[in-house]
């Protein structure tokens, strides 16, 4: 089960939503709004994200990994309400 980390929550908490461990074998968390209707499941288990970079490599490599990311994923990182969307402002 992925561990949810207190920057997650704070970056969850920012965009009004709760997170929770996913109930999906294969996603990191699930999403949901104040009223507890689900909007999402995000993170591929088997990936790695900013916090996990951060911890096993530093700052300035995990920062570099958040570079990459928002260049792969600039065509869904920024329509709000989608998964990617989530994704971007939670993990990364």
């Amino acid at each position: 089960m992925y561990k949810i980390t207190p920057r997650q929550l704070k970056n969850a908490n920012a965009l009004n939503v709760v997170i929770k461990p996913s109930k999906n074998k294969n996603k990191k968390i699930d999403v949901y709004n104040l009223q507890g209707v689900k909007l999402a499941s995000i993170g591929a288990l088997g990936y790695k994200d900013y916090s996990i970079y951060f911890a096993e490599n530093g700052l300035a490599f995990a920062n570099e990994r958040r570079r990459l990311y928002q260049i792969r994923h600039a065509n869904d990182r920024n329509k709000k309400g989608t998964a990617g969307y989530y994704a971007d402002k939670i993990l990364w």
